[in-house]
């Protein structure tokens, strides 16, 4: 294989640079956005070893070093006992970007295995576990936020997983109360495309480290789910990303749900309004696409 010329190498690093702009900035506008770190805060990032805890690491650290606000960061890693894991992975990598860090080990994955039955989903009962035991070692370490990896494409699935089989309308907040009621969970990643972390783990060159547990079962519904957006993404471009977007366009009075809206006290006005009963509102019709 011939080795690549300096044209190619130069392209590359641009195309690396430009990736790295762009998640300094998303990241940047959520954490505006959503005020999810202010100046003094020690920042508790959830590192999990894959692509996305990666990523929220590095560019924690990218923001930090030209905020205008001084904050702290911490990275804690839950070694839930998975059979071989690579207990030394993180440690080491840490300890080369200079970041402090704790390991903190709980057999969870011996738990998981002896409550599920064969073939069942271990998520649910993993999270717990998990939540759990990162939530008490916020409280130890004095941490006032707990950073978590989850992308745009997992807040997307997550509203969905809800929709078709929890009959709610909710995702994954980008700031929220812990539901524990004593930590702040924030997730700087919101605006961040999953194709981007993957592609920013390559130029990084992250040692991943691959989940045998959950991740490892292919029945799941978010894997399913995920298998439906990327098709819908491959035969409508742009609807993923107005799916997105109509997360953050929330119209109560077009819903059902009364503890949001006071139906009962609805009266007309005789003036028009912009919030009238419109089924569908206004829009630039697309090449193709048609209202009715």
């Amino acid at each position: 294989m011939n080795a690549p010329d300096s044209k190619s190498l130069r392209k590359e690093a641009f195309e690396a640079n430009k990736l790295q702009k762009r998640l300094r900035r998303l990241v940047g506008q959520a954490i505006r956005d959503f005020e999810m770190i202010r100046a003094g805060d020690r920042v508790m990032v959830c590192l999990s070893g894959g692509k996305d805890s990666y990523a929220l690491l590095d560019v924690l650290m990218l923001l930090r070093g030209h905020a205008p606000l001084d904050f702290e960061i911490v990275a804690v890693n839950l070694d839930q006992r998975h059979p071989g894991f690579p207990a030394q992975v993180l440690p080491d990598y840490l300890a080369s970007r200079g970041v402090p860090y704790r390991i903190e080990v709980q057999n969870t994955y011996a738990t998981v295995k002896r409550l599920i039955p064969e073939g069942k989903t271990m998520c649910s009962l993993c999270s717990r576990l998990r939540r759990g035991v990162l939530y008490r070692v916020a409280s130890e370490i004095g941490a006032t936020k707990i950073a978590l990896g989850h992308h745009r494409d997992d807040l997307i699935e997550t509203f969905f997983l809800n929709l078709f089989f929890g009959g709610k309308l909710k995702s994954m907040s980008p700031k929220l109360v812990s539901d524990d009621g004593r930590n702040v969970v924030i997730r700087p990643l919101a605006y961040v495309k999953e194709d981007d972390l993957e592609a920013y783990a390559k130029v990084k060159r992250f040692p991943i480290i691959p989940c045998d547990l959950c991740g490892s079962q292919e029945t799941l519904q978010r894997k399913q789910v995920k298998a439906m957006l990327r098709e819908w993404d491959q035969r409508f471009p742009g609807r993923v990303e107005t799916i997105f977007n109509s997360l953050q366009r929330v119209d109560a009075s077009h819903l059902f749900d009364r503890r949001l809206f006071d139906f009962a006290g609805v009266k007309a006005s005789g003036q028009a309004t912009l919030e009238g009963d419109t089924a569908f509102d206004p829009v630039e019709p697309r090449a193709g696409f048609t209202v009715c």
